[in-house]
């Protein structure tokens, strides 16, 4: 976004308002939830005892619960799970207010921002742009031209999430394949460098394999839209449910797991298998 266009309202506000001026237009149903905050932080001696870092675990742990209900719960629990993250955020921002650092106005005005940079061809601004390509040009109007592709990535993500998000990144500087066909391909290669790591007896090589061929298997689910997180997610609920069925279906026949034998228990497994709606097999 260019200078002329710096401080631009957005769509629905009218030109040349100012700060004070919109702290005091009607709240909205989200203000609600930082007026529940402020109250509990003038009345509860535990909230008000609360700092932005003691909060941390308890954002982390709503986070992961809401991202659990709407992988695998009703809308129900999804809608109580977005509440108790709403109040995490809500916490955040009102404990920021306290301590002078910054306001909602702020959190919400630069949140338009990024999205008008991001968005140039959505609000006027210019043509469609990858992310990468537009959060490096960001980097460097912040001063940091020299900062590498792969700099700022937060230190707490998991490898899986990881190794999208490098993908990502260097995708937006054109380090990518064309498409996914290409990464298959890709996976198939480390698939054999797996298979002739297995052959010999070097564990570090063969380490070092099976994490090309995870890498590998990533950019191929990115490639096809598909985020390699959410699909393990996915295939492990799976796994789990058919093999407690696989549990229930032996102790319907006093079969023991111990003593089963693995051509017992996949004849099971094809059995729980089938149970299932065919497109869940």
């Amino acid at each position: 976004m260019g200078e002329a266009n710096k401080g631009a309202v957005p769509p629905g506000e009218t030109e040349g308002k100012d700060e004070a001026s919109r702290k005091h237009e009607p709240s909205g149903v989200l203000d609600r939830a930082l007026s529940l905050v402020e109250r509990l932080r003038r009345e509860c001696p535990w909230d008000r005892a609360q700092t932005a870092r003691s909060l941390v675990p308890h954002l982390l742990e709503e986070s992961r619960e809401a991202a659990e209900a709407i992988l695998h719960g009703t809308s129900g629990e999804l809608r109580d799970e977005l509440g108790d993250l709403l109040l995490n955020l809500a916490f955040q921002i009102v404990v920021a207010e306290e301590s002078g650092e910054f306001n909602r106005e702020a959190v919400v005005r630069g949140l338009e921002e990024k999205m008008w940079r991001r968005h140039p061809h959505i609000f006027g601004e210019g043509q469609k742009e990858s992310w990468e390509a537009i959060k490096a040009r960001e980097r460097e109007d912040r001063g940091e031209k020299d900062r590498g592709v792969l700099d700022g990535l937060p230190r707490g993500l998991d490898p899986l999430l990881r190794a999208h998000r490098i993908q990502d990144r260097v995708s937006g500087v054109g380090f990518d394949w064309s498409h996914a066909r290409g990464a298959l391909e890709k996976v198939r290669e480390e698939l054999d460098e797996v298979q002739q790591a297995l052959e010999g007896e070097d564990a570090q090589a063969l380490e070092e394999e099976v994490g090309d061929l995870l890498f590998a298997a990533v950019n191929l689910s990115r490639l096809a839209g598909v985020h390699a997180t959410v699909a393990l997610e996915g295939a492990n609920a799976k796994f789990g449910r058919r093999f407690r069925r696989v549990e229930e279906l032996a102790r319907e026949k006093e079969l023991p797991l111990t003593e089963a034998g693995l051509e017992e228990l996949e004849l099971l497994w094809r059995q729980a298998k089938r149970e299932e709606r065919p497109q869940d097999q």
